[in-house]
């Protein structure tokens, strides 16, 4: 048997080797494929770091031993060699998973310098300071990244350096200032690692390969991968690249450019570049870079080289390209080609544009866009009218408007948000270290870095807005305070982060509804073309079924009827109701709930005539309209000690006796839903007949009305759907007769529990459709209690990988998604046009929607604000069944 391949070299590889040789690893190959002037190369493959993890870190049979012969082979065609006294090598170590990955390893520069390759370089170079440059790059990369050498040691000796030596930036250091850093930095590694500074260039190899094979594993990277449901089982590639330097003086240099703007979209260049620097003086912030644009007076063979590249690749990928590039003594060399990261807004110009331009034809596009992004465009913007001034601007880095409280370091944003508090991150910059607090903050402000530093990038991917290198703030992490100008904020004042202009106020802004523009409506009438399933809201009174209509719903799959029974006027009525000790008292109570009732019922049908209305009878349990047990019994105990009014008090006791009665150590799975109706008959005969006198209110009124649906809810037996349709039957029968009027009406049920699903078809013969309610279906299948389960042991279920989502956001396919299969089909099987539908919040979910499409679904019901989502991603649904 052969030895497994763990190494590729760069002629080995090309775009569709993506999941073994990862984003960055293919992107290059590709590159250099198609003529592209990028560094030599070879990659760990995404197997190995696999074979790694599975094996408690250990590395794969043959994985050392390939990796000295890709070395060599390197050496061989650079004509270099790493660690020499002469000519050396020197290579950069990359991560580069599938997917790009913010919280992914620091990249690590100048890879094989030592004391006597920083001397063969200044010989070779005649530029001492540039190699001595390399060198405190280096140690400093590799001392925090590999060995965990705390990152603020380094710096804390550099900022002495510089001020001992009267100078604000690095590029003001010397060669003799940079020698001198390198023994401090020497010293500071081998203090921290209790043992001199290793100079074996081959140890600093393997050792920076299993940092970024550790690093697919660590937080950062299981919070980002948790975020956007990336596998955990992708593992990551490492790529090994020879060096080439943009900090060799002024004819050197280093940047980022986007082919189009990645926050709007537009086609023009984009990009960010600094002179005698390397690449993570540009995305970490640490420089303030300088527009691409300027790149062409300074170094213009480069820029147009540069350029024309940019255009290339577009065309070549067919989308906008995120690149990154060095240039070494004027020379331009690629170092990274991928499809950029950009805020919701562009992606649906992008993708529309490209369709214009005659490079993509409108199924192309569709599977341009993430369903998901499209939530970014339906949040608040600041209101244009505000009239305030800001006290701070930066670079616009990220639309959006963000209002929150000033924390000032990640885990406070990570633990504040988590409780649902809006806060603001607020940093000198962010790092990879800080996802966990950007993916809860609301925005990000930053006093450093340009328009592709991390915080930009991680950013507009979010959809969260983000204001870059703030001019003229001060943060004092310590201290926790943010000082502009004559303003002190403390950690807890509320700032508001305008990133579409860059703008900071140091107050709370009211933000208005969002704005859906023509692109977005655009791409979404263009996923209407392919769709296959309906796409319906849940909505419960006039205001949000007008606007569930006003942004596409083909109707209403769940109006909740409990909700019109919360109503602070009318509980007094409801508990009425409940407390009644003859039908005919409860019969009464109903009386006065019957015209509330239709009341609501004919705001949802005047916004949704001509549409189907599905409506739920009462489902919850009706302890729910009591007060809590505990609570009552605190008040009757008060009333006794305090010799309280006698009437009161007997009816406070009355209230207790009924709570005590109707009280369930498990109301969930106890008298609710059509358990409640089989006891009171009564409440869906009211029901009914509120929903039939309201269709005929509005039919009469506007001449049309909805298409009715009424649904019984938490059927479990077939007796249960045949005895509660005869009284829904009945009851509109009488209805209508007394009307003489006509009116269409379906009867269905939810399927919300396995044995419905199981016994579909005998549940089929008495009733019109089936909505499955995914989220009961979901805590009873796997036997699990919601709210208990997400505030107990459900995270770290999925943190430790034995659920790799969370059930209750994407359906468990393999579980709950069969039975939902199981209840189409053996429905089906009784009646074979049998509509079916979803009305869970799963319908709302991009990838809960492909799985409903494909087990042949009529319909998906969501909120109101995710029914564009659910629309575009029942087209994705569609043109990926055809990819397949």
């Amino acid at each position: 048997m052969s030895e497994q391949r763990f190494i590729y070299d760069l002629s080995d590889g090309d775009a569709t080797m993506r999941n073994l040789l990862g984003g960055k690893g293919a992107g290059v190959a590709e590159m250099a494929r198609v003529g592209v002037p990028v560094p030599d190369a070879f990659t760990v493959t995404t197997t190995a770091c696999v074979a790694a993890m599975e094996n408690n870190g250990t590395w794969p049979d043959g994985l050392k031993e390939q990796i000295k012969e890709g070395l060599v082979r390197l050496e061989e065609r650079t004509g270099k060699k790493l660690g020499a006294s002469q000519n050396p090598l020197l290579v950069s170590v990359r991560s580069g998973a599938v997917h790009s990955m913010p919280g992914m390893m620091d990249t690590i520069l100048n890879l094989g310098m030592s004391d006597d390759s920083a001397r063969a370089m200044a010989e070779e170079t005649g530029n001492a300071r540039f190699a001595w440059d390399c060198y405190r790059r280096f140690i400093q990369m590799y001392g925090e990244v590999v060995e965990g050498v705390p990152g603020h040691a380094y710096e804390d000796a550099l900022a002495q350096m510089k001020s001992d030596r009267g100078v604000e930036q690095d590029t003001d250091l010397d060669a003799d200032d940079l020698k001198e850093l390198v023994a401090t930095f020497k010293e500071i590694s081998s203090e921290h690692l209790g043992g001199d500074w290793t100079n074996d260039p081959r140890e600093q190899l393997d050792r920076a390969i299993d940092a970024v094979f550790r690093s697919w594993g660590n937080p950062r990277a299981e919070v980002y991968r948790r975020a956007n449901n990336i596998s955990a089982k992708l593992g990551t590639a490492v790529n090994i690249m020879q060096m080439v330097f943009g900090n060799g003086g002024d004819t050197s240099g280093t940047g980022v450019c986007f082919t189009r703007n990645p926050s709007t979209g537009e086609k023009a260049l984009y990009g960010e570049f600094l002179v005698n620097a390397q690449g993570e003086d540009v995305v970490a912030g640490i420089r303030t870079p300088r527009p691409l644009e300027e790149m062409e007076e300074i170094l213009p063979e480069a820029y147009h080289q540069l350029v024309d590249t940019m255009h290339k690749m577009e065309d070549h990928y067919k989308d906008m390209q995120d690149m990154e590039f060095t240039i070494e003594n004027g020379k331009l060399f690629l170092l990274q080609t991928r499809n950029g990261k950009r805020t919701a807004a562009a992606a649906l110009k992008v993708a529309s544009d490209l369709v214009d331009e005659g490079v993509l034809d409108k199924h192309q596009a569709l599977l341009r866009v993430e369903p998901s992004q499209l939530d970014q465009l339906l949040h608040p913007a600041i209101d244009p009218k505000h009239g305030r001034r800001s006290i701070a601007k930066g670079l616009p880095a990220s639309p959006g408007a963000a209002v929150g409280e000033v924390v000032f370091d990640a885990d406070t944003a990570a633990e504040r948000g988590a409780k649902g508090e809006p806060v603001v991150l607020v940093r000198f910059e962010t790092t990879p270290d800080d996802i966990h607090g950007i993916i809860v903050a609301q925005g990000i402000l930053t006093a450093h870095g340009g328009m592709t530093s991390h915080a930009a990038v991680v950013a507009r991917g979010m959809g969260k807005p983000c204001v870059a290198g703030a001019q003229g703030i001060r943060i004092d992490p310590k201290g926790k305070t943010l000082t502009i100008g004559d303003h002190v904020f403390k950690e807890g004042d509320t700032i508001t982060l305008d990133g579409t202009t860059g703008n900071v106020y140091g107050e709370a802004l009211e933000l208005v509804p969002p704005q859906i523009n023509a692109d977005f409506r655009r791409m979404v009438a263009w996923a209407d073309e392919v769709r296959a399933l309906g796409v319906r809201a849940n909505a419960d009174n006039f205001e949000d079924a007008t606007k569930a209509r006003e942004l596409g719903a083909e109707g209403i799959g769940l109006c909740r009827t409990e909700h019109m029974f919360m109503a602070a006027d009318r509980l007094p009525a409801v508990r009425k109701m409940i407390l009644a000790d003859s039908p005919e008292e409860r019969a009464a109570a109903l009386e006065e709930i019957l015209p509330m009732q239709q009341s609501d019922f004919e705001g949802v049908f005047t916004a949704m005539k001509g549409l189907p209305v599905t409506v739920r009878l009462l489902d919850p349990p009706l302890h729910e309209f009591l007060p809590d047990l505990t609570e009552q019994s605190l008040k009757v105990q008060k009333l006794e000690l305090e010799g309280g009014d006698a009437q009161e008090l007997g009816a406070a006791r009355a209230t207790l006796a009924q709570v005590r009665r109707l009280h369930e150590l498990n109301p969930m799975l106890g008298t609710r839903g059509c358990r409640l109706a089989m006891l009171y008959p009564e409440i869906p005969e009211m029901q009914t007949r509120a929903i039939v006198r309201a269709a005929l209110a509005v039919l009469e009124r506007e001449g049309e009305t909805a298409e009715i649906e009424i649904m019984i809810p938490l059927v479990a037996l077939t007796e249960e759907l045949k005895v509660q349709r005869g009284i829904v039957e009945k009851t509109m029968a009488d209805e209508l007769k007394t009307s003489g009027k006509t009116l269409d009406v379906t009867i269905g049920t939810m399927i919300e529990l396995p044995r419905a699903a199981l016994l579909a078809d005998q549940i089929a013969e008495y009733a019109d459709f089936f909505s499955f309610g995914t989220n009961d279906l979901t805590q009873t299948t796997i036997g699990i209690s919601r709210d208990d389960a997400e505030n107990g042991f459900l995270t770290n279920y999925v943190v430790d990988h034995v659920l790799e989502r969370n059930p209750f956001e994407s359906i468990d396919v393999e579980g709950v998604g069969q039975l939902v299969r199981m209840g189409v089909e053996r429905g089906r099987s009784r009646k074979p046009k049998l509509k079916t539908g979803v009305c869970g919040e799963h319908g709302g979910d991009p990838d809960s929607i492909e799985f409903f499409h494909s087990v042949g679904l009529n319909y998906v019901s969501c909120s109101p604000f995710r029914v564009p989502i659910a629309r575009f991603a029942a087209a994705r649904a569609v043109l990926n069944e055809r990819r397949n």
